[in-house]
């Protein structure tokens, strides 16, 4: 069993739309870029783990390595609704963990559908619309109102959100969006599902990334001058409660996969030096203060209205400029979260380096149905 999992190459394609390319194009890309940072090649990987929702089914993990060469590994691919990029590269951390490999490739890709995600899937007679609405906006637009109506969380304080991932993604040269939306330009713009406007909503685009996830025996053998070591990797699904008949949880299984993750890595939430969550919408962002213990109930309005998780703030959250202005290729997300962490671990972040950072934080949950977060330091 290796002690110690570490990344060794990682990076992302610029968000975007890709009409002209395929799933197995923009994943071979990210995977070579993540083999040129790890100083590797194609014959040295073991086996490959590949994450897409809408490709999953097409064995884009195949398609890929007959993009960058066949040989013979075993592929997997998954499909982990949000999760999927973070649950590829969890399977590449456990192969690797369990002494089975040392040097496995991670992979998550998409390529998005046009139109609104979630509402109306399930067989019989619907309930779409009669006990509310399973539409992704709809969802998140009630949990911000159910945290409001708790704790008296403001329209302002949720477009804040918006305003803050949209002013760090200035500094993305990768992100899709690198504009700035002043306060209110977010809250005068279109009204999707209140209180989440238009300006609050993740970006649908396509898009790719990978990870080179290596053993310490490899890590060492190759140096360890820009490894990144993982401290944690928790992967946890939606734990029963009254509401789940009618009403999603979007908190629960973030909750638990937190909790095992500082567990995991023996460490306290306030020594996490930044975090890269899953703000679907500027609501969700909030709400991820609390289940990720970046501070206590009822408190996540005070952090954005304090500046506390803008970059310059005691723990800067979603530099990158989030789901929000990066955009949200669902099984590319994951593994996006972690190069952006990797980048400032490695104080390679440029204009938006979050100084001294010592430990990062990556989150991603699909709806109530996985969460993933995981930790990691530099070597």
């Amino acid at each position: 069993m290796s002690e110690n999992v570490y990344i060794l190459g990682i990076d992302m394609l610029k968000f975007g739309k890709y009409p002209d390319r395929t799933f197995a194009q923009l994943g071979g890309e990210a995977a070579l870029l993540a083999l040129d940072d790890a100083g590797l090649g194609v014959h040295d990987v073991q086996a490959m783990y590949c994450g897409s929702v809408f490709g999953a089914y097409d064995m884009t993990g195949q398609a890929i390595m007959r993009e960058i060469g066949q040989t013979g590994i075993p592929v997997t691919n998954i499909s982990n609704a949000c999760a999927t990029g973070a649950s590829a590269f969890r399977e590449a951390w456990i192969a690797v963990k369990s002494g089975l490999y040392d040097v496995v490739l991670a992979v998550g890709v998409e390529k998005m559908p046009r139109g609104m995600l979630g509402a109306g899937h399930e067989t019989g007679i619907s309930l779409e619309g009669l006990f509310g609405s399973a539409s992704m906006p709809a969802v998140f637009a009630e949990s911000g109102m159910e945290h409001a109506g708790k704790y008296g969380t403001t329209f302002e304080q949720f477009a804040k959100v918006s305003v803050k991932n949209h002013h760090h993604s200035t500094m993305n040269p990768k992100a899709v969006y690198q504009k700035e939306t002043p306060l209110e330009e977010v809250m005068g713009s279109e009204m999707i599902a209140y209180p989440n406007t238009k300006l609050m909503c993740s970006v649908n685009v396509d898009g790719s990334a990978a990870a080179v996830v290596v053993s310490e025996k490899k890590a060492r053998e190759l140096g360890l001058t820009r490894a990144i070591r993982v401290l944690a990797s928790a992967l946890a699904s939606d734990p029963w409660n009254p509401r789940n008949p009618i009403m999603p949880d979007v908190n629960g299984c973030t909750q638990l996969a937190a909790k095992s993750a500082y567990e995991q890595a023996g460490i306290d939430p306030l020594d996490v030096s930044l975090v890269e969550l899953h703000d679907c919408f500027a609501t969700a962002e909030l709400l991820h203060y609390e289940n990720l213990q970046l501070c206590g109930l009822g408190e996540a309005g005070r952090l954005i209205d304090e500046g506390v998780t803008a970059l310059g703030g005691r723990v800067p959250v979603n530099v990158s400029g989030g789901l929000l202005s990066k955009g949200h290729p669902l099984g590319a997300t994951g593994i996006a979260n972690m190069y952006e962490v990797a980048l400032h671990l490695r104080g390679e972040a440029g204009a938006r380096q979050v100084p001294g950072a010592k430990i990062g934080l990556t989150h991603v949950v699909g709806l109530g149905t996985a969460s993933a977060v995981h930790l990691f330091e530099k070597a």
